[in-house]
């Protein structure tokens, strides 16, 4: 059986009754329903709403939004030590998102499911992911080029580089 996680039950309950606030107050001002916040030592560091509408942006989901932002207050590219609540489970984006950033763990209020009866069904996506990149709706196709993959050459030969 897996160690509880850190915290008490109700820090957990309150931590998730944010990121379900800003989900409700998103909503109310035309937005997408979600929210997310980013906690480190017990607080929250950051919070994110989704603003895709409002910013015109496809990629300011709740969580992307909450991410960034810790990332400034933490002056880091990871979340080493924190952890994410999110008002509904992160869509694949997010989930790529999360796994880059390396929080400890995260936690979401209501399923996909729930979120797919209210209009926001990411079935789609996981079901491309999953076919051979040929048969994606989403023509997807390698073009290599003359000099392709010297990018990486660099990057390899770089003293100051910092891995992640």
């Amino acid at each position: 059986m897996a160690a509880a996680p850190p915290g008490s039950p109700q820090d957990r309950s309150r931590f998730m009754r944010e990121a379900l606030r800003l989900a409700s107050e998103s909503a109310r001002a035309g937005g997408g329903p979600f929210g997310a916040v980013v906690v480190k030592g017990g607080e929250i560091i950051a919070r994110g709403a989704n603003r895709v509408t409002a910013s015109r942006d496809p990629t300011a989901h709740a969580e992307i939004e909450a991410i960034r932002e810790a990332c400034r207050v933490l002056d880091s590219f990871q979340l080493d030590g924190c952890d994410v609540y999110s008002s509904t489970e992160p869509c694949p984006m997010c989930m790529g998102a999360l796994y880059w950033a390396r929080p400890e763990r995260v936690f979401y209020a209501s399923g996909r499911e729930v979120a797919a009866r209210a209009g926001f069904d990411d079935q789609f996506i996981y079901d491309e992911l999953a076919r051979p990149v040929g048969e994606r709706r989403l023509e997807t196709r390698p073009l290599a080029i003359e000099g392709s993959g010297e990018e990486f050459d660099a990057w390899a030969e770089y003293e100051g580089r910092v891995e992640y």
